[in-house]
């Protein structure tokens, strides 16, 4: 009778903690809440629901960002940059084949450093027409990413004949703004971004998603005027608030 109860304890408890797993793996699932802005009245109402949901993750990310940061800063400081976490950095950054060289270190803390988060909610709302796009009900997509491999996306409706790209898909909106930040801190596209936002870092200015603007004329085939349409809406929505 002892051993009978004894299992069926041990039967109990090991259900009770499948349960508990299962419980808490929907609950995480739940916890992703993706608002349909189209529900919202266009104008101060949509932006603000807009605002309110981007600019807690861009926060988020930031701060995520800002700790890679710190371990770099604190590598370096001590000549220590062949660790496996400097490793993995440098390849996440697109900076392997310089890791320990000269100039790494400089060329590491150019790419880790935040994006203003006036610049990345100007951004999402241009490329996603404030949450209501396509590609942003669809695929999560509030930056306009794009992606190479067949299948990999959604199929741009009217796309050239010649072209082969689709536009990325997310699980998440959160998936969005990282895939879209890091784009912004290592490719070769965005490197004059990066190189005004070290500028503003070495004469202790702050920065601000008016001035990374400038760097952003590869963004979109608009070039310059791109830009110009940014700095209007981060100016004209008090974006740099978010700051």
């Amino acid at each position: 009778m002892w051993m009978k109860n004894k299992l069926l304890l041990i039967a109990v408890v090991v259900f009770v903690v499948l349960g508990t797993l299962f419980w808490l793996t929907t609950q995480k699932e739940e916890e992703v809440f993706i608002p349909d802005f189209s529900e919202y009245a266009a104008g101060p109402e949509r932006k603000a629901a807009f605002f309110a949901y981007f600019a807690p993750i861009i926060t988020e990310i930031n701060a995520e960002i800002m700790n890679e940061r710190a371990q770099i800063e604190q590598a370096c400081s001590v000549g220590n940059t062949h660790t496996v976490l400097m490793q993995r950095l440098a390849e996440k950054y697109y900076l392997k084949d310089i890791l320990g060289a000269e100039g790494f270190c400089q060329a590491m803390l150019e790419r880790v450093d935040r994006i203003p988060p006036s610049l990345a909610l100007a951004q999402s709302a241009n490329e996603s027409a404030w949450g209501t796009s396509r590609f942003a009900r669809e695929g999560n997509n509030y930056f306009g990413q794009w992606c190479f491999s067949k299948g990999c996306g959604i199929v741009p409706q009217g796309r050239g004949a010649n072209k082969t790209h689709e536009v990325a898909v997310f699980e998440t909106p959160k998936d969005s703004v990282q895939s879209y930040i890091l784009n912004l801190n290592r490719h070769t596209a965005y490197e004059e971004l990066r190189a005004i936002r070290a500028q503003l870092r070495s004469e202790g200015k702050t920065v601000s998603g008016i001035e990374l603007s400038h760097g952003l004329s590869r963004y979109s085939e608009r070039g310059v005027a791109y830009g110009e349409e940014l700095r209007d809406m981060i100016r004209y929505n008090k974006l740099t608030d978010y700051d």
